[in-house]
């Protein structure tokens, strides 16, 4: 990044075309959000920990996940499926904004953390438990499959007024010369 400043959603579309072509796996995940400014210290809340989804019978400890050099999002190991990983410069889960979990539909041959996120639904929960013992409990409003090429980064990563959760997984058809998903499973939730 140059000394230059640029807006963080300009910035956000420049590295997103980047992203498009590594799709979801090892090498980057889904979009590429901008660096989220700091939050006050009035509305900081302690890091994730763990992340559960009673319906599909996911639980996971949270990993942080920064950029990669390219600029897109780092995505938990693909060798260990079953791990999650938040996006450490974006909102904390409960922070004003949208807190981004990522992980995988699968990988090392065998179904990964988020296998069944596309059977979440309007109404189902997630909780997120924190460091210091505390819990945020979110309410999905909305999931969605969408082409890669397709990937509402706004959406995503953009400001909300409130606090939101987003969960973030590969979906639709296997390229298998592009050795990804051609689709992103996206569950938006608010804060319960």
């Amino acid at each position: 990044m140059t000394a230059r400043k640029t807006s963080p959603l300009r910035l956000l579309l420049a590295v997103l075309g980047l992203l498009l072509l590594t799709g979801c796996t090892a090498a980057g995940a889904p979009g590429t959000p901008a660096a989220t400014p700091a939050t006050t210290a009035a509305t900081a809340v302690a890091a994730p920990s763990a992340v559960d989804i009673p319906k599909i019978g996911a639980h996971s400890t949270l990993v942080p996940l920064g950029l990669n050099p390219d600029g897109s999002v780092e995505v938990p190991p693909v060798t260990s499926p079953l791990q999650a990983g938040w996006y450490r410069n974006g909102p904390q889960p409960g922070e004003p904004g949208p807190a981004v979990i990522l992980g995988h539909v699968d990988g090392n041959k065998q179904k990964g953390i988020f296998y069944r996120l596309h059977e979440l639904a309007p109404g189902d929960t997630v909780t997120v438990s924190r460091v210091d013992g505390s819990v945020a409990g979110f309410t999905v409003t909305r999931v969605e499959q969408i082409d890669k090429d397709e990937f509402p980064t706004e959406a995503v990563y953009g400001d909300t007024a409130g606090a939101e959760l987003r969960l973030i997984t590969c979906g639709g058809s296997f390229d298998h010369a592009a050795h990804s998903y051609r689709d992103n499973i996206i569950v938006y939730a608010t804060l319960s």
